[in-house]
């Protein structure tokens, strides 16, 4: 036995005349691969030297203050001189719709909503920002007594003439679902899922916010479920909204669905912070402890690929 283990290692550890130890045969064979999405965090430019010492990759920011579709060319301009200046980068973009533009109900602003996203798409693309959110929780409520099905058909064309828009600019939008706290129309990553297949555009696609996902009790399964229309994640503990690692909630299992999708997409936290510069590098590191949680590790001693190595999973992760 000692002699064939000796014998797995010569051969899996000589390449191209480069003798590799066993912590280079992850990059080799592809297996115990890490699952570390890069982590940024639901704030202003100002705050970014802070965010990058903490380990943080990028800003998201919001739409209304920094693209500010509803003000001048020159003030947005004044924000694009800012953001080059920063430290990290801004990759995505929130907040987006006025609580005053209506998307349902008796009354509509889509012509003026269209021109305000209109505004955003093309301003989002001269700043290189390919992603915006579409929570906007109070824009999309349906009014009470308004049939929903009938709000669900305005939402839907609405959608579909925004990703059309969106799509001139190479821009995506991301529909994201609300715990029903905050908005009585489209409550799930379930129900958000289901949305975008009607809309069934390449430039409206879906958010996976863990907050609201908690809130609304709702499993890590329906992150599986629609893993091919997910791009983005928001992440905070259920309770008070607070930041990772203040009340020690856990998101193993969220992760964990995360990565069996693949998801290669951003990790946002959009969170009540009480005192950030203390609480931000708990949050970080308890994000990245429960991801390696979430790593399916193999036994040692398993192979798995062409013949040598057979992949074992420990179903406790």
């Amino acid at each position: 036995m000692g002699a064939r283990r000796d014998f797995m290692r010569s051969s899996a550890s000589t390449a191209g005349g480069i003798l590799l130890g066993p912590a280079a045969w992850p990059a080799i064979f592809g297996y115990g691969r890490k699952f570390h999405p890069e982590i940024g965090v639901c704030t202003d430019l100002s705050k970014s030297d802070l965010l990058r010492g903490f380990g943080y990759s990028f800003i998201e920011a919001g739409v209304r203050k920094f693209l500010v579709p509803s003000e001048s060319e020159e003030n947005f301009l004044k924000n694009l001189e800012q953001t080059r200046k920063a430290s990290l980068p801004v990759k995505v973009l929130n907040s987006f719709l006025p609580e005053g533009f209506k998307c349902v109900g008796p009354v509509t602003d889509s012509t003026a909503i269209l021109k305000f996203a209109g505004t955003a798409f093309k301003r989002a693309q001269v700043a290189g920002i390919p992603v915006i959110v579409f929570g906007s929780g109070r824009a999309r409520q349906i009014p009470e007594g308004f049939p929903r099905e009938e709000a669900q058909k305005q939402f839907e064309k609405l959608c579909r003439e925004m990703a059309s828009l969106a799509g001139q600019h190479n821009v995506t939008v991301l529909l994201e679902p609300l715990n029903t706290e905050e908005c009585n129309f489209i409550n799930s990553v379930a129900e958000g899922g289901e949305f975008v297949k009607k809309v069934n555009h390449p430039n409206f696609l879906l958010l996976a916010d863990l907050y609201h996902m908690k809130k609304v009790e709702e499993s890590p399964e329906s992150i599986i479920r629609y893993g091919h229309l997910l791009r983005h994640v928001h992440m905070a503990e259920k309770e008070g909204r607070s930041a990772p690692g203040t009340m020690h909630e856990d998101f193993t299992e969220y992760f964990r669905a995360l990565k069996k999708i693949g998801y290669k997409g951003l990790i946002s936290i959009e969170c009540r912070w009480q005192d950030m510069e203390k609480q931000l590098p708990v949050a970080i590191q308890t994000i990245l402890t429960q991801m390696e949680a979430a790593t399916e590790p193999f036994r040692d001693g398993e192979f798995r690929r062409n013949g040598l190595y057979k992949r074992t999973f420990n179903p406790k992760g």
